[in-house]
Formats: structure tokens, sequence, C-alpha cells
């Protein structure tokens, strides 16, 4: 039985500031090495529940993040920003489930640490009219192939939103968000054995398959005219005012398409 780990990073223990989750700032390395022990704390409940095989796919920023060094002996790390799938690159009908690990809010989310969703120049992004973060935006490139979401884990408020969406899921608050930047944490030690309980847990429940059904359309408000300007170049995407663009196809892939494209062009 094989388990999908995909692994954020402003969700994890102890993340209250971009300064701990991007290089080249002093706090980063220490933040990696939590990073990876919540992953290795995930790995070791899997395997604990039955799981033959785990899958880590390192899912923050450059995505290369991970100490693979100091990486569980039976996880394999898929590492590197240039994957098409992106958050979730490597998934497939093999797996048996999905976990979201050091996930955040979207953008917008009222009192949660560091929301945003997939880059700070966006705003917002909707799918068939549903409001979408990463883990809802991902996890139907899992449910494209079939497979549960089982565990999440990041701030009480992602852990809600999540539990909200897909029902029955194991679920780890490994801090209490306070505002956008603070949080109550829960100490290290805790956190590591709550997340490989619930990742052993989750071995053993069915999860929730989520997907898109066609057509899909795609929304995206962008945080400035300039960069919706940039990503207006997709082509078929609809300019829908100065922010807004939008696109529409029957493949949920193209449409993961759509959105990564948007999002690195707006950067230009």
């Amino acid at each position: 039985m094989k388990i999908y780990i995909s692994a954020d990073m402003e969700g994890i223990s102890g993340v209250v500031s971009w300064d701990e989750t991007e290089r080249p700032n002093s706090d980063f390395e220490r933040f990696r090495k939590i990073m990876t022990d919540e992953v290795n704390a995930a790995v070791e409940g899997a395997l604990a529940g039955g799981a033959t095989e785990v899958v880590v796919n390192d899912s923050h920023d450059s995505m290369r993040n991970i100490l693979i060094e100091q990486l569980h002996p039976r996880a394999s790390l898929i590492s590197g920003n240039i994957k098409r799938l992106s958050m979730v690159e490597g998934i497939d009908e093999s797996f048996a489930g999905v976990y979201f690990l050091g996930y955040h809010s979207a953008a917008g989310t009222l009192h949660s640490v560091l929301d945003h969703t997939y880059t700070s120049r966006v705003h917002r992004v909707w799918i068939n009219g549903i409001e979408a973060s990463e883990f809802i935006i991902f996890s139907a490139v899992a449910g494209y192939f079939g497979v549960p979401v089982k565990f999440l884990s990041g701030d009480d408020k992602v852990c809600q939103a999540a539990r909200d969406y897909f029902g029955d899921i194991e679920t780890v608050a490994v801090k209490k968000a306070i505002s956008r930047q603070s949080a109550m944490m829960s100490p290290l030690s805790v956190a590591h054995q709550e997340i490989r309980a619930a990742a052993e847990r989750a071995v053993f429940i069915p999860g929730n398959v989520k997907r898109f059904e066609p057509p899909i359309t795609l929304r995206v408000e962008f945080a400035s005219t300039r960069e919706a300007d940039s990503a207006s170049i997709v082509p078929l995407a609809s300019r829908l005012d100065a922010f807004t663009l939008e696109y529409t196809h029957d493949d949920y892939l193209v449409i993961i398409d759509a959105l990564l494209t948007m999002c690195r062009l707006s950067a230009t």
C-alpha cells in the first residue's frame, strides 16, 4: 500500500513569518530541519499503519527544502520545482491515500498563519464557483486519479477548513493562529506525536475523493492589474475585469496547467 505526502512549510510547527520559510534568511535552515522532522513523523505513522511505500513531495517554494540526509530511510523524495503537477507531482492511481502536511489557509482567511493561495500575486482562486485553497486545488488532482485525501496538518484554521470540505479525515493542528503572523504553538515533541498517531490512523480510514466535474471553470483574481496583464496571454483565457481571468476546460490537468502558467507569467 502506497501513501503520498505533499509537504508544505507555512503550516509546520513554529512558523509564523516568511523569514522562516525563505532563503537566504538566517532562520530558514532551522525550519528546514523542523519540516523534515514533521515529515518523518508522518512517514513513521503511515508505515506503522501498514503502508509499504511512502513518497514525499517537497511542495514549498523552491521545493528543495527537505533535508534528504535526515529523511526517513523508507521514504522516497521528489525534490525541485519544475514539475507539471507541482505540489502533487508523481501522484497516480497506485496510491491508497494522500496526506497534506504543513499546509496553510487560502488567501483572505481571517486570523490564519501566512494565508495565501499559491503565490502572493494571487488574491483569490475559484474552481466551478468554489473558492479554492491549495489543498482544494491539489486534492482535485489526487481525485482525478481516484486517490482519497486522508490527512492534513497545519494551523487550526486550515484544519477546520479541511474538515469542512473533506469530512472524515485526520487533521492535526500544530498551532493555534492568533493573526497572520502569530500563533500559540504545540511543543515540537507533542506535534510529532500527534502527527505520527494521526498518520497511522489515517491509513485505516476511507478518506474522501474530491474532483471537479466538467466543464471546469477556473477563475483567478490577481493582486494587481500588472500581474493580470502578464497572465492574460495564456491562450483561451478570458479577461473578466482589471484583476480577474477565467479559463474553462473539461480536463482538470489542463486547468492546473493554466493556473500554474498564469501564476508564473504574473511574475514577469
